[in-house]
């Protein structure tokens, strides 16, 4: 574990009833609930520690539309720490006006699972460590997968890629999906739990370890974070790289500066 383990809040950014943005937290990415201003939790999130920071339009792929760059630009003016924007990303050119609004990562979920050659345009055209893959998985018991686990309960389990912000399965392996998408060139891979998302109940380690073992490309941790203890558990069970999380960080559960303090008394490298 020598490598330095990196502590990201994510904000989840949707349109409220005026069409202005808002940050929304959930649970199994549904039954959202407002959480506050996605500037105000940057500039909050900037100033607390915070390693990077994620923000992802929650509803732009599912409702077919652009990403919301004039957000994103406020945000990146009150981020001086690295900032990856998802959410309706599906052309080179998408991936171009997102970095110019001050995005320094973009992560794609729908738009490279429905064409993987994003991956290699979006790598060949900005460098890998711009292109962000996010593995929306959730846990499937049937024997349609590729790759097969044993779960915390000893039964057998595979995890299958979703699409559109977890609202639809594609019987896409999320094992092999991680592979390809490092081939393809991905510089990063954003792996989220359908089923741990907004739970509180610690994060997917099987699935983390699964994904983790099958690529050298660093892997970021998220869905489920509810305590330090969850991070420390997907650190030294899963060897991930990146912890993500959201309502722990938002509601004032813990902070930024409690959970390093939590790892680095337990010996996780983390930044002080």
């Amino acid at each position: 574990m020598g490598l330095t383990k990196r502590i990201i809040p994510c904000i989840d950014v949707d349109l409220d009833d005026e069409g202005d943005a808002a940050v929304y937290t959930g649970v199994n990415f549904e039954n959202l609930e407002y959480t506050g201003d996605p500037v105000e939790l940057a500039k909050k999130y900037n100033a607390a520690g915070a390693d990077e920071f994620v923000f992802l339009d929650i509803t732009a792929s599912a409702d077919g539309r652009e990403t919301m760059l004039d957000v994103v630009n406020r945000v990146a003016d009150e981020c001086f720490i690295p900032l990856t924007v998802g959410g309706g990303i599906r052309t080179k050119g998408d991936i171009k006006e997102t970095l110019r609004a001050g995005a320094d990562k973009v992560s794609i979920t729908t738009g490279a699972l429905e064409r993987p050659e994003l991956i290699d345009e979006g790598a060949a055209a900005f460098g890998s460590q711009c292109i962000v893959i996010s593995v929306d998985a959730r846990r499937r018991y049937d024997d349609a997968g590729d790759h097969f686990y044993e779960d915390e309960d000893g039964e057998t389990v595979w995890f299958e890629c979703t699409k559109k912000g977890g609202r639809e399965g594609t019987g896409i392996d999320a094992v092999s999906w991680a592979k390809e998408a490092e081939e393809r060139g991905a510089g990063e891979l954003f792996v989220n739990s359908i089923d741990k998302d907004g739970t509180k109940d610690g994060y997917d380690v099987p699935l983390m370890k699964a994904v983790g073992e099958a690529v050298s490309t660093p892997l970021i941790a998220s869905s489920g974070c509810g305590s330090p203890e969850d991070m420390y558990d997907v650190f030294t069970e899963a060897d991930a790289d990146a912890g993500l999380a959201a309502s722990i960080f938002h509601f004032g559960d813990y902070s930024i500066e409690e959970t390093k303090a939590y790892l680095d008394e337990r010996d996780v490298p983390v930044r002080r």
